[in-house]
């Protein structure tokens, strides 16, 4: 491997010694540089992995309606590629890709079943998470309740989806709202996620892209503020450890996905230091704040 190519993250730029996309071609050393085609996520959602084997665990996952660019399939059925809303790159099952839709509009709900038509009391084709994306191309009402009729001839209760441009003015109030969700090590879904992907599901709900692991949410999240005096930390406010990340729900309470409790769990502030200071994550690090929510 070139000492170029050794210096670009692998989760954030889809190159290889082998394979590289073509974007890179004169920065970086690559048997071959490919365009990429770009596909949609069709499956309720999918792993990444840093390798094409199951038994590797998963570094994040893409959600239905997501799109993804693809540099790379084998006969084995594993695609390499490139996540289009966060840039996280790896392998992931080639069957749950499809043709690409402009969506319309997102999951707000933290989950909602799609039907294959509007009536709650069809079985259910999938169950999406929060943040998943849509194209709606009409309406429908059975017994009072309006379902969105989507392009690929499902349906899903109308009123758990927001256009794709609606902003939270609160978006502590998403993450609030997993409370218990089950910890998953690279879960990015409301059936269970990790630290980084609570705050960065929460808050693209209010409008902030943010990236997707902790370390690049503590260097680029928002601006750096002081983290010397916890109690001067304001609701909506990140705090980072060693490879964690909190959210200041209100004053002295901490809000995270965490390995202690399992679950996306509130606890008191100044325990929470004291606990984490004892493990192998230590002393916080970094704290940073997301800029006021634009409803404009």
């Amino acid at each position: 491997m070139s000492t170029m190519t050794q210096n670009f993250d692998r989760r954030r730029h889809p190159v290889r010694p082998d394979l590289a996309a073509s974007d890179y071609e004169g920065l970086v050393e690559a048997g071959r540089f490919v365009e990429g085609d770009v596909f949609q996520v069709i499956a309720d959602r999918v792993a990444l992995r840093p390798e094409p084997r199951p038994d590797r665990p998963i570094d994040t996952e893409a959600l239905r309606g997501e799109w993804l660019t693809v540099y790379e399939t084998t006969p084995e059925g594993w695609a390499w590629g490139q996540l289009d809303t966060d840039g996280y790159v790896g392998w992931f099952s080639s069957d749950a890709l499809g043709p690409v839709t402009a969506a319309t509009h997102r999951v707000r709900a933290l989950r909602t079943y799609r039907y294959p038509g509007p009536d709650l009391k069809f079985p259910p084709l999938g169950l999406l998470s929060l943040g998943s994306k849509v194209t709606v191309i009409g309406e429908a009402e059975t017994r009072g309740l309006t379902y969105a009729l989507l392009a690929d001839g499902s349906a899903v209760v109308a009123k758990h989806l927001v256009p794709l441009d609606a902003r939270e003015q609160d978006w502590v109030r998403v993450a609030e709202e997993l409370l218990g969700t089950p910890y998953l090590w690279g879960g990015r879904s409301s059936l269970g996620l990790d630290c980084s992907a609570l705050v960065q599901l929460a808050a693209q709900a209010g409008g902030h892209d943010l990236p997707r692991d902790s370390d690049m949410q503590e260097a680029e999240a928002g601006t750096q503020i002081p983290h010397d005096d916890p109690a001067a930390l304001v609701r909506g406010d990140l705090l980072f450890w060693k490879g964690h990340v909190g959210i200041i729900a209100g004053p002295g309470t901490l809000l995270h996905a965490n390995g202690h409790t399992m679950t996306v769990a509130c606890e008191p502030l100044d325990q929470a230091i004291d606990r984490i200071a004892a493990t192998e994550w230590g002393e916080i690090t970094r704290a940073r704040r997301l800029p006021a929510a634009d409803n404009s």
